[in-house]
C-alpha cells in the first residue's frame, strides 16, 4: 500500500499541532501526523494491543468513536507514526486537555495509551511521541502534563523529562456492566 500524504487523509485535527522540531527527527521512513479517520485500516487498534487486550470492534465503531472525539474540539490529539513504504501505523499515543476551574481556569494535558509496535521498539519512537503530545500540551496552555506508567516504566519516562509525583488510585466498574455508555 503506497504512503498516503496528509492532504489526502481526514485528520481529528490539524496537521500544524504537531511540532515540525520533532517529526524531524524521525527516520526518513517513518512520518508523524494526527490520527486519521481511515487509520482503522492502517492497524491502529493492533499497536494498541502491546499495552492490553484490545477488543475489535469493526469499523463502522471505531468510526463512530473518531467521530466522537471530532466532537469535542480542542480536546483529544491522538497522534501516530506511520511506516511509509507500508503505509501501517508503527506508534501511537494521545494527549486529552482537562479544562480547569482552579489555577485560574488552566488545563492539564494527559497523556494515555503509548504503544510503539513489537517490531519497531528500540527506535525512539516513544521518546519522539511523548515528546510531541508533550509539545501539543504545552501549546494548548497546559501548566502541566501528566500521565500514569507502571513502576518499570518510570525510568523512561524520567528520561522523557517527567518525575514520580503521588500516586495513582483506580477503581475499576463491575465486569457484568454493559459494555456502552448509559449517560
Amino acid at each position: 500500500m503506497p504512503f498516503t500524504p496528509n492532504a489526502q487523509l481526514d485528520l481529528l485535527f490539524p496537521a500544524e499541532l504537531v511540532p515540525t522540531e520533532v517529526a524531524k527527527q524521525l527516520p526518513a521512513e517513518l512520518h508523524m501526523r494526527p490520527l486519521a479517520s481511515t487509520d482503522y485500516h492502517r492497524g491502529h487498534l493492533s499497536v494498541l494491543s502491546v499495552l492490553t487486550v484490545v477488543t475489535d470492534p469493526g469499523e463502522e465503531a471505531w468510526r463512530a468513536q473518531f467521530e466522537a472525539l471530532r466532537a469535542a474540539p480542542r480536546t483529544y490529539y491522538p497522534i501516530v507514526i506511520v511506516d511509509k513504504p507500508s503505509d501501517r501505523i508503527v506508534a501511537v499515543g494521545t494527549v486529552f486537555i482537562e479544562r480547569k476551574f482552579l489555577r485560574g481556569l488552566g488545563c492539564v494535558g494527559h497523556i494515555e495509551d503509548i504503544a510503539v509496535d513489537k517490531s519497531q521498539q528500540g527506535k525512539k519512537l516513544g521518546l519522539r511521541i511523548i515528546q510531541a503530545l508533550t509539545a501539543i500540551s504545552e501549546n494548548s496552555g497546559c501548566y502541566k502534563t501528566i500521565l500514569n506508567c507502571s513502576d518499570s516504566n518510570i525510568p523512561f519516562y524520567e528520561k522523557c523529562g517527567f518525575q514520580k509525583k503521588e500516586n495513582e488510585m483506580a477503581k475499576y466498574a463491575p465486569t457484568e456492566r454493559a459494555q456502552t455508555p448509559r449517560l
